[in-house]
């Protein structure tokens, strides 16, 4: 089972392939926006969304989507997931 700091990275890493400016990324903070701070367009938050979907193997339903404004709560909503699949 991953941890926090495990997804954490891994959400970074995916996030990181999809952003124009890869330091803002490096630097990410738990408090860091996703769209505001880390500058993903929305095109590219599906991708994001997809890749996360497909690396834990779990289904991200709009109103979690929704929740995904900063990279804790992308963390939070995929370790809530994956809780639920044990």
């Amino acid at each position: 089972m991953s941890n926090y700091t495990d997804i954490k990275n891994k959400v970074l890493q995916i996030i990181e392939k999809y952003a124009f400016d890869k330091e803002l990324v490096r630097n990410a903070l738990d408090e860091s926006r996703i769209i505001a701070d880390l500058k993903i367009n929305s095109a590219r938050i599906v991708d994001v969304i997809m890749d996360i979907e497909d690396t834990y193997q779990i289904e991200i339903d709009d109103a979690s989507i929704e929740k995904m404004i900063r990279v804790k709560d992308a963390v939070d909503i995929i370790l809530g997931k994956l809780n639920t699949l044990k």
